[in-house]
């Protein structure tokens, strides 16, 4: 990598395009593996490797059937980062760090990263509350400068939500982070697979036209506010068990899962995250939803995940562009800092100081 910014990996937006172009840009992205099945996460890498020769990562979920088998994959294909999206456990970050993979997961509490560095891995995203898809509550401000005082003299940590631009480059390397990592940013790209429409109605949102809900899958996630999301704000549980049940039959037949191992997939997720049954019932819903907005362009029956940062955010630039520019900002923000540093007393100390410098 020659610069410190990571594309995060957006199901059904971070595909092979979005991912190669970032990684030639001079950052890492990071290639999304929760909805595709095995076959095409092999297919997925190769398209990746034959557009660029830089370090990629794959973004893995740890209650999936075949986990073990895609890190197999990441290993025999040459993939470098493994990005977890909920935090693995210790064997899977042990034979990770075997196989000579960095390994990277997603954490949005202060006690989740003291976890998994003690389980040795390399670094962790710390996503405050203004990042899109599933988060936290607490806020990048607060969260970042934890968690570096907690584990940043043993592992690297990014910061994730609300990054667009140099000046928060800037800022997250002030809290100590290594870099920042961006969804969000890089969603809206010309790069990215997400229909025009889509994208014209992501930058048509005010910087207040996100919430946070639990009624799509039930965990918490930052989505645009749109008509269908105030119906399901609206509903009940038992009201909505029915749309839970066509999308988990819906991604049965997309993802080829047996009944089997989507049961101890939902068993997993349920002890791994905290869940109730209720909740797990309705995870189906998130891909599928999200698939139907992001990739068929069906707003009225899907949802579109985002960080606040959307209602900043107006043009689609090239992933080179947004890159450059951030850097670009950055170099700015850095100068101008350094320029009104104080300036040292008369006298000859700060002749030689100054000399020096």
């Amino acid at each position: 990598m020659r610069y410190p910014l990571v594309q995060t990996g957006m199901g059904w937006v971070a595909g092979p395009r979005l991912t190669a172009a970032t990684c030639e840009a001079g950052g890492l992205g990071i290639l999304a593996s929760a909805t595709m099945t095995l076959d095409q996460l092999a297919a997925a890498i190769a398209e990746v490797r034959s557009r660029t020769q830089a370090p990629f990562g794959v973004n893995l979920r740890t209650d999936v059937a075949d986990v073990q088998e895609r890190i197999e994959l990441m290993i025999e294909t040459g993939a470098r980062v493994a990005s977890f999206a909920q935090a693995p456990n210790p064997a899977l970050v042990a034979r990770c760090k075997e196989a000579g993979l960095f390994v990277m997961p997603t954490v949005g509490a202060r006690r989740h990263a003291e976890k998994v560095a003690e389980w040795g891995v390399d670094a962790v995203i710390a996503q405050g509350a203004e990042g899109g898809g599933h988060t936290g509550a607490v806020p990048t401000t607060l969260l970042l400068p934890q968690v570096v005082d907690a584990v940043g003299d043993r592992v690297l940590v990014l910061g994730a939500g609300g990054f667009f631009s140099g000046a928060g480059l800037v800022a997250a390397l002030a809290y100590g982070a290594a870099g920042i990592a961006m969804g969000t940013r890089f969603l809206l790209s010309a790069e990215s697979r997400v229909p025009d429409p889509v994208k014209a109605l992501y930058l048509g949102t005010a910087i207040t036209g996100t919430v946070v809900t639990t009624k799509v899958d039930g965990a918490p996630q930052r989505v645009v506010r749109t008509d269908l999301v105030d119906h399901l704000e609206s509903q009940s549980w038992w009201r909505a068990l029915p749309r839970a049940v066509r999308s988990a039959y819906r991604f049965r037949q997309e993802t080829g899962a047996t009944m089997t191992s989507l049961l101890r997939e939902g068993r997993a997720m349920k002890e791994g995250n905290e869940l109730s049954w209720a909740q797990v019932v309705m995870a189906a819903n998130a891909p599928v939803m999200t698939k139907a907005a992001l990739v068929e362009g069906r707003t009225d029956v899907g949802v579109l995940p985002t960080g606040q940062v959307v209602g900043v955010l107006e043009t689609l630039p090239s992933v080179a562009d947004i890159v450059a520019t951030i850097m670009a900002e950055a170099d700015d923000v850095l100068r101008r800092l350094g320029a009104r540093e104080p300036q040292q007393g008369a006298g000859e100390t700060g002749r030689e100081e100054t000399g020096r410098d």
